[in-house]
Parts: structure tokens; C-alpha cells; sequence
């Protein structure tokens, strides 16, 4: 996720915009800009790659990056959608004349329009960005004879979509700024004044934060600030002091640790797979494990509880159809339904934390009948990873929500690399296409976070609201996603929920339909044909369906009275994408219902009990 920082430092802003691009670097990009207004005008330095190629041109003039030290400034970290990752494609971007200056999260929906439009005037644009048209727009508004805040809030009424900006604007010693949909966070200083999408971007030079509201315009100047609505009438927001204590600190602007780790996704996949992933030739580097270490095994059970139980039934239904004996199990009925084992019987262990009891007593019990064990955690130098033979880490950084998101999505992934890498020791050749599989997970990152910056899922809570029941439903890799789905909204929003293979639907489950019971149906790109028929037979009841889908046109669209787009992917990957529109879904209805989001009744982060 992209990050912005801005600042007007009477003594030089070159040196907090980059503390604050650093401080940034954990919500993943690919490259890194500022922008500079001095007394001659704005310097841009933008660099492809970490923050650090950044640094070196702005501090030893690395290929002309030298920008002079001015007294405002903004910079940003990228993550590409719009656009490949580029220099020119990195932010801020400017106008035609160079005197207006751009950063911004979020997608503009309507960039093409926009740009074709502004094209036709005369505009000249010099990347692939949507990012570009919002200077072109100002430019455009100036020309008008519009106020430069004027101009700012009169192109930022055009935009369609979710969107943090913040603007250099002529010569004016003043920053302006928005938001919608993506955070932004003001940080009113001692005479200094900070922006950022996260408190961490400008912590070492305040402790005080203004967490803007979506729709609220901010402009900062040298003698204080302004706060107002869309309208232009002032609003009052709260200026609170950070509180670095493990609770607060962490949550980055966001009203919740979950909405922050859901947030994190593109971060969290990138690190799961980093290093992992050969697209060159179609295999699956894991460092972790020796040339052949699985070549014996010939039984593969995945133990785990609760989402990462829903994690290990998807591993084992990808086992299957490659043709290994592979089944899932809950942990804590694992002792009661033992199954033979031997050491070529290799046990996985799948769990977030390392520490869930039931997953433990399971590893023990396969260990005691001598099978072999993997773990496969976020924790490192949990129990588990000292009870099992070997380990594969997520990498997905700390979770502290107790609702676990972006622990699902890295556990599923890294299974999915593992599955690639059984196939290749156990029959010598990878799998059939690995490399379309693999070249589909290395673009996960980027896709999640496309479908954080388009989701629709709040407006379809929102319509939801009230319902009696919510029903999840998909077929195949989709049936985990939809049992996750289910859970992820029963947990946080109090609500019941449930989730079925869409093939038992008509076995019972469909007795409890009615027009008050949502069916949120997932479609994959496998199996969507026999889905689609179970969710005739839903809306046959009056039932609403929401389909989950990377379609834009056809027969899933048609009989769907709502949709939450993903975009298209591998099939054995596309579950992914669903399960965060899920995940969004559960959130949103949980917020509309001010349930203790972080912290749901009776349920722990790490059950440590059975």
C-alpha cells in the first residue's frame, strides 16, 4: 500500500520527507519520490526500487537528484497499478507547466475519461499513472481563474474513487490535502507541520495527530492550518497525543488493528513469497528445505483450527488434484480419528500463532507414531516450531487483531508454494502449469491491493444490514473461502453465518433460505458453472446473492443482485482475492453494528487451552 508524507519545516523539509518515506517502507512499493518547493520553483527526485536509491540521489546527486532544500515539500512510496514500475511512473507527478505537484494513494475510477478529456485540451502527460490527471485537473481549474484552493477542491469533486492526495500549488508556501477511503493523518508540530498516511512517518518530530475524516480538506501554511468539509464549512478534529504503548501505536490511523492487517495484505503476500518464487523457469525456491527433502512422503495430513484449519483445507484439496493422498483435519478431533501413520506420513501443522494447544497435541501425537512434521507459522520460535521437524515461516508480520486476515492469505499462499514443491520432490517434475500458478502469485500483492482500492463491500453491508442470516457458498478451492468468509463475519459482527459447498446446498441448507437470508456466492473460475445453478436455486427462494467474482459480463453478472470484482487471476489463486472482499464485507458489517472489532467476545488471538 502506497505511502505519502508531506511537511512545512521552516528549517528544510528534504530531511523529514525522507525519515518519513523510510518510516513508510513497511506498506510495501516499488519506488520513491519527493517534490520540493524552493524559491525557484519545485525540484523532483523519483527513483525506481527501495528508499534507499532515493537517498543516495537526493543527498550525492546520484544521476542529477540533488533537489535544493525548500520550506515545503510531499514524497511518497509507490505501489504500481496504473502503469509499470518506472521513474517516470513514480510519484509526485507534476502538470504540464512543472508547477504543480502530486502525490496520492487510492485508484481514480475515471482516469481514462479524465485523461482523454484533458488530452483533448491540450494537456501533455508524461506518464501511465492515474495519479497524473489530478495535476492536469488543478492546472485546468487554475486556468479558469479558480484560487488555487478552489482549483484543489474543484478537480478533486471530478475524481470517481478511493483517494489521500496531497498538492504543491503554484507558488504558494501551502500544502493541500484530502482524503477518501485511504488514510491521512496531519501532525501539527512546534511551528512545523507534518502529513502521512501513517503516525510513524513523522513521529520523531511530533507526537501529536489530527486522524483525518473521509471528505475533509486540509490546507497548511507557515501560520497554522484548516480543517473543513467538502462543502467548505470548518470541522473540528480532535488533536491527540500518540501514546506508544503496543495497543495504540501500531494501528497507523486506522479505527482498528483489523482494518490496519487487512490493509497490510500486499505487504504480507509480498513477504511471504519474497525469494520463493523462480517465474524464470516455474519452480518454487524454499531455502527451508533440502533438494528432495519430501521425495519419501507419500501421506500428507494438515492439522489446525479455526482460519487455519480453512487455510489446510485448501492446501489439501490443491494435494488432491495433483494426486497425493492428502486430507484436513481439525486438530483438537485429530487424536480422536488417528489415522495410521509412518514416516513417510508427513503432518502439517498450520497456525498462526505457534502456540494453539490443539495443534500442538496433534503434532505430539503424529510425532509419538512417528510420522514427520512441518509447521507452518508466523510466530518465529514459537512451541511449534520447536515441536516440529522443520518449519516454513509466513513472513507476514505481526497480527494483532484477533480475527486473523492477513495470516489467512500468506498461510494459503505459502501452502500453495509448499503443494508446488511436493509435487516436484515426490514425482521429479513440477507440476503441469506451475508457471502460469506461479507468475499468478507473484502478481497477488498488486491485485489485493486493487481490490482494497475499488471494494465495494461497505455499500454491500450496508444494503445487507438486518438480514436474519448470511450464507456463504462456493465450490472446490472455494468452499474454504467461503467457510472463512463465514466465520470472519460471525466472529466480529455477532451475526449468524454460515458456509457450505455449494454442492450441499440442496442437502439442507437450503431449507433455512429465504429473501432475509443473503447468499454470498464465491466464483473462482472453476467450477463456476455448477456454482452458478446453486444460485438460481437460492434466488428462487428470494434470496439476494452477491457473487464474488473477477467476471464483468455474462451470466454470473446477470443473476447476481450485488458483485465485489476482483480481478482476474489463476484459478487456484483467485480464492485469495474473494476471501479479502470477504474480509471487508465482515469488517464493514461489524462497524455498522460498533461491535469491539479488535477484540471479539470469547475469542483469543492464541488459544492456548483445548
Amino acid at each position: 500500500m502506497c505511502g505519502i508524507t508531506a511537511c512545512l519545516v521552516p528549517d528544510g523539509v528534504v530531511t523529514p520527507l525522507l525519515t518519513g518515506l523510510r518510516r513508510l517502507e513497511y506498506r510495501g512499493y516499488d519506488s520513491a519520490g519527493i517534490a520540493v518547493r524552493d524559491g525557484e520553483g519545485v525540484g523532483v527526485v523519483k527513483r525506481v526500487g527501495e528508499v534507499d536509491a532515493l537517498v543516495d540521489a537526493v543527498e550525492n546527486d546520484t544521476d542529477g537528484g540533488r533537489v535544493r532544500d525548500g520550506t515545503i515539500g510531499i514524497g511518497h512510496t509507490r505501489w504500481a497499478t496504473h502503469g509499470g514500475v518506472t521513474d517516470r511512473n513514480a510519484h509526485p507527478h507534476l502538470d504540464c507547466a512543472g508547477e504543480i505537484a502530486v502525490v496520492h494513494n487510492g485508484i481514480v475510477d475515471n482516469d481514462a475519461a479524465l485523461r482523454r478529456e484533458l488530452a483533448a485540451a491540450g494537456h501533455v502527460f508524461t506518464s501511465e499513472t492515474d495519479t497524473e490527471v489530478i495535476a492536469h485537473l488543478i492546472e485546468a481549474e487554475l486556468a479558469l481563474g479558480s484560487t488555487p484552493e478552489t482549483a484543489f477542491r474543484d478537480a478533486v469533486a471530478r475524481i470517481d474513487g478511493s483517494y489521500a492526495i496531497a498538492a504543491l500549488i503554484g507558488d504558494e508556501e501551502t500544502i493541500y490535502a484530502t482524503r477518501m477511503g485511504s488514510p491521512l493523518v496531519f501532525g501539527p508540530g512546534d511551528g512545523e507541520w507534518f502529513l502521512a498516511s501513517d503516525v510513524p512517518a513523522f513521529i520523531d518530530f511530533t507526537d501529536r495527530v489530527v486522524y483525518l475524516h473521509d471528505g475533509d480538506f486540509l490546507v497548511i501554511r507557515p501560520d497554522g492550518y484548516a480543517l473543513s468539509d467538502t462543502a467548505g464549512f470548518p470541522v473540528d478534529r480532535a488533536v491527540e497525543t500518540v501514546d506508544w504503548d503496543p495497543e495504540t501505536a501500531t494501528k497507523a490511523g486506522y479505527n482498528h488493528f483489523m482494518a490496519k492487517e487487512i490493509n497490510e495484505q500486499p505487504v504480507s503476500l509480498r513477504e511471504t513469497v519474497r525469494g520463493r518464487v523462480n517465474t524464470l523457469d516455474g519452480r518454487v525456491d524454499l531455502a527451508e528445505f533440502s533438494e528432495g527433502a519430501f521425495a519419501d512422503v507419500d501421506a500428507i495430513h494438515l492439522v489446525a483450527m479455526g482460519t487455519s484449519y480453512h487455510a489446510a483445507m485448501f492446501a489439501s484439496s490443491l494435494l488432491l488434484r495433483h494426486g497425493f493422498d492428502a486430507r484436513a483435519a481439525v486438530a483438537g478431533e485429530y487424536a480422536e480419528l488417528l489415522p495410521p501413520l509412518s514416516p513417510e506420513t508427513l503432518v502439517v501443522a498450520v497456525t498462526q500463532s505457534g502456540e494453539t494447544a490443539d495443534t500442538l497435541d496433534a503434532v505430539r501425537r503424529a510425532k509419538s507414531a512417528g510420522a514427520r512434521t512441518l509447521a507452518v507459522t508466523n510466530v518465529v520460535g514459537s512451541s511449534v516450531t520447536r515441536e516440529c521437524d522443520d518449519t516454513l515461516y509466513l513472513r507476514a508480520g505481526p497480527e494483532i487483531g484477533v480475527a486473523a486476515t492477513k495470516t489467512f492469505s500468506s498461510q494459503v499462499t505459502a501452502l500453495t508454494l509448499l503443494a508446488e514443491r511436493l509435487v516436484y520432490d515426490v514425482t521429479g517434475r513440477w507440476s503441469v502449469d506451475s508457471e502460469a500458478l506461479l507468475t499468478a502469485i507473484t502478481r497477488l500483492s498488486g491485485e489485493v491491493q486493487a481490490v482494497l482500492d475499488t471494494s465495494e463491500a461497505a455499500a454491500v453491508a450496508a444494503a445487507l444490514a438486518g438480514s436474519d442470516a448470511y450464507f456463504f457458498i462456493g465450490r472446490g478451492l472455494a468452499h474454504p473461502v467461503a467457510l472463512e468468509g463465514a466465520l470472519k463475519f460471525k466472529e466480529i459482527s455477532y451475526e449468524h453465518a454460515e458456509g457450505f459447498a455449494a454442492s450441499d446446498l440442496k442437502h439442507g441448507p437450503l431449507a433455512l433460505v429465504t429473501a432475509a437470508t443473503p447468499v454470498f456466492a464465491v466464483f473462482t473460475g472453476r467450477g463456476d458453472e455448477a456454482t452458478l445453478n446453486n444460485v438460481k436455486e437460492v434466488q428462487a427462494r428470494g434470496a439476494p446473492v452477491v457473487a464474488v467474482t473477477s467476471a464483468r459480463e455474462g451470466p454470473i453478472i446477470d443473476a447476481a443482485d450485488y458483485v465485489l470484482s476482483i480481478p482476474e487471476s489463476h484459478p487456484d489463486v483467485a480464492g485469495v482475492l474473494g476471501n479479502v472482499q470477504l474480509q471487508l464485507v465482515a469488517y464493514h458489517a461489524a462497524s455498522l453494528l460498533d461491535r469491539p472489532i479488535d477484540r471479539p467476545r470469547n475469542l483469543a488471538k492464541c488459544v492456548t487451552v483445548e
